[in-house]
C-alpha cells in the first residue's frame, strides 16, 4: 500500500512541476493542461484540483496555486512526522514494557 501512495504523490508532483515549468502560477498565466502535457483526469491532477492546489483561471485554463501546493505538502510532512513519532513510541513501549511481560510469563 505504501508503494501505491508513493506513486500517487509522485504523479501529483509531476503535474505541479509541469505547471511551475510553464510559469502557470496565477490566474493571468493559466494554461490549457494539454499544452503542457498534463492530464487532469489522472489521479495526480484530480487530487490537486480537489485540494485546490490547481485552480481554474479561465474556462479550461488552470494554474498552480503555489501557496496551496506548499501548504498541502507541509501538512503531509507534519502528518508523516507525527505517524513516525507514534510508531516509534509504540515500538519503544513494546520493546521495553511488552518485552518484560513476555519474559516474566516464560519463567
Amino acid at each position: 500500500m505504501g508503494a501505491a501512495v508513493a506513486v500517487v504523490l509522485i504523479k501529483e508532483r509531476h503535474v505541479a512541476e509541469a505547471f511551475l515549468r510553464a510559469g502557470a502560477t496565477s490566474a493571468e498565466r493559466a494554461v490549457l493542461p494539454e499544452d503542457i502535457g498534463v492530464d487532469l483526469g489522472g489521479v495526480g491532477g484530480r487530487r490537486l484540483l480537489r485540494h485546490a492546489a490547481l485552480r481554474e483561471g479561465a474556462p479550461g485554463r488552470y494554474y498552480l496555486d503555489e501557496r496551496s501546493w506548499h501548504a498541502l505538502r507541509s501538512t503531509r510532512r507534519r502528518i508523516a512526522f507525527a505517524l513516525m513519532v507514534i510508531i516509534g513510541v509504540a515500538a519503544l513501549y513494546f520493546v521495553t514494557v511488552g518485552g518484560g511481560h513476555s519474559m516474566a510469563s516464560a519463567r
